[in-house]
């Protein structure tokens, strides 16, 4: 590509790397969490949400488990004003969920807010200020000192301000564009901030350190943070925050490598929504670490529901193919696959294992409100016998023989290659009936009826285009003595290869189904289902529809 020159790092390597979290193969606890859907992820939207929309979207993150949620930057406009008001005047916060508010260093902007906070139970205010060189040099034309004051002025004033208002607050620092700023410089600025306000171990502070824009790989970032930790005053007092962008495709990898480094906290978006490419994914994260046995403390098990309630209150759309939550992320279409996975649910049955294991699919779908008949196993020309057969048998309740499945999958796959489209399991289950059960042409059957002398005989009626013929045959058993009784109309070097059958259903409302495969010296087979209440009907039936797929 040309003007690639133009281009060089943007970020700042700490001066002491020692890389502690590299030797971490895992998160082993979820971090504290913060929704900002309602501020960083509603300034995102085209049509920002309505009052209402946000009422009921902060309803539907304390039902998911939220315990801070980040609800607007009330200085910034009267929807946001009104809002935060709404939520402390109709008393819609819970007690154990603290709301969270953002703020510029800025007295006129601060005074506002905390006009907006009176009467909060608690909240956290979180004030920031722009630190990069980039945003020092271009936007502010002010040194490093001139900008460290602004992040303790507005600390002060934060301070101030919250022992003349009624309520009880938190304070969070975040020094913005952070990835973009010596970092070194970014803890001075940080512990200047800290040493106002003081925190204890009983109210601690929040240090964000938000990747405002990626500028570096994921492992730079978590260089960045454990420095930041191992570095910053009152470390026990203090919550070490992330706040994650995505300009790179790194956001998740960003905070996870940043909680392995000693981070506290995550902020974030429930699909990732917000400025650009967009925040972290906290469903991501959250079932990133559910799938490694770790707790997240957020419920999603029901991923259908937050879909539709966030397609719908944010007017975005929810990708297919996004992690864990879009609408083919547990789908297989390939039949290698879809046998995999049946196998390896059938292992699962028979050794009732403990742990999940199924390959291709790193959780449960049934954990996140998924099914396996609709979501798992999907039917197209790629698809196999493996899963046709499963998909049959567990939505069906046809457990067709091996070597029929082979049949029926080739059947199935040329009907999706012929109409260029995936088939729902009701199109599935009626090109198995249409082609293989109980089909009466050429050859259709009247009546049969059996007699016990010297064995048994079998009496069979069937029509075809020659008229109705008679047909007697004498066996061992009353299966016998049917294919006996056939043989007439049995094609020369044809014979049964494979018979099985199995009940449909329980009790009164239970069928027989019987499969039955001719195969000839050729190597030929075709193959013949029969459905009846009564087992030598449906035996009678699949046999004469596999007669009938020898013409």
């Amino acid at each position: 590509m040309k003007n690639y020159e133009k281009y060089k790092k943007g970020y700042f390597i700490p001066p002491v790397c020692e890389m502690k979290w590299a030797k971490k193969d895992a998160i082993d606890k979820a971090p504290s969490w913060c929704s900002v859907d309602l501020r960083d992820g509603n300034q995102a939207l085209v049509v920002p949400m309505s009052l209402e929309e946000k009422v009921e979207f902060f309803k539907f993150l304390v039902k998911l488990g939220f315990k801070e949620i980040e609800v607007g930057f009330p200085a910034a406009s009267e929807t946001e004003y009104q809002f935060l008001r709404k939520l402390i005047e109709d008393d819609l916060i819970p007690d154990d969920v603290e709301i969270q508010v953002l703020t510029q260093a800025r007295e006129h902007i601060i005074k506002k807010t905390f006009e907006a906070l009176r009467g909060a139970k608690k909240a956290i205010v979180h004030v920031y200020n722009s630190t990069s060189v980039a945003q020092r040099e271009q936007v502010f034309r002010k040194s490093k000192e001139e900008i460290k004051q602004l992040a303790v002025d507005g600390a002060e004033l934060l301070k101030r301000l919250a022992d003349e208002t009624d309520g009880n607050f938190r304070f969070e620092y975040s020094p913005e564009s952070f990835t973009g700023t010596e970092i070194d410089y970014a803890v001075e600025v940080c512990n200047a901030v800290l040493d106002v306000w003081k925190p204890t171990a009983e109210k601690k502070a929040i240090i964000n350190l938000p990747v405002t824009v990626e500028l570096s790989m994921p492992h730079v970032y978590a260089n960045q943070i454990e420095y930041v930790c191992d570095n910053i005053k009152y470390r026990d007092c203090v919550e070490v925050s992330l706040h994650p962008h995505n300009d790179r495709g790194c956001g998740v990898a960003d905070t996870e490598l940043g909680l392995l480094a000693g981070a506290d906290r995550v902020e974030g978006t429930l699909f990732g929504n917000g400025e650009r490419t967009g925040n972290v994914d906290i469903i991501t994260l959250a079932l990133n670490m559910f799938s490694h046995g770790v707790d997240p403390k957020l419920n999603f098990e029901n991923m259908p529901e937050v879909v539709e309630k966030y397609e719908t209150l944010t007017g975005m759309q929810v990708d297919a193919r996004h992690p864990y939550s879009g609408k083919l992320v547990f789908a297989a279409f390939s039949g290698s696959h879809q046998d995999a996975i049946a196998k390896g649910m059938k292992w699962r049955s028979e050794k009732n294992c403990e742990y999940w294991t199924v390959p291709y699919l790193p959780i449960d779908p049934k954990d996140v409100g998924r099914v396996y008949e609709a979501d798992v196993i999907r039917i197209n020309s790629q698809s196999g016998k493996g899963g046709i057969g499963y998909l049959m048998e567990q939505q069906f309740g046809f457990d067709m023989p091996k070597k029929m499945r082979e049949d029926f999958g080739y059947t199935v796959k040329n009907v999706s290659d012929q109409k260029h489209k995936e088939l729902m399991p009701e199109e599935i289950r009626d090109i198995f009936m249409e082609t293989y059960v109980n089909i009466e042409s050429p050859y259709k059957m009247i009546e049969s009826h059996f007699e016990q002398k010297n064995g048994i005989i079998a009496h069979v009626t069937v029509e075809s285009g020659d008229g109705i013929q008679e047909l007697t045959g004498t066996g061992n058993g009353r299966l016998d003595a049917v294919n006996k009784a056939l043989r007439d109309i049995l094609p020369a070097g044809f014979a049964v290869e494979t018979y099985t059958e199995h009940a449909i259903g329980t009790g009164s409302d239970s069928r027989a189904c019987a499969y039955i495969g001719l195969s000839n010296a050729d190597g030929r087979t075709v193959w013949g289902v029969g459905i009846h209440t009564d087992i030598i009907n449906a035996s009678l039936y699949a046999l004469i529809s596999a007669i009938n797929h020898t013409k």
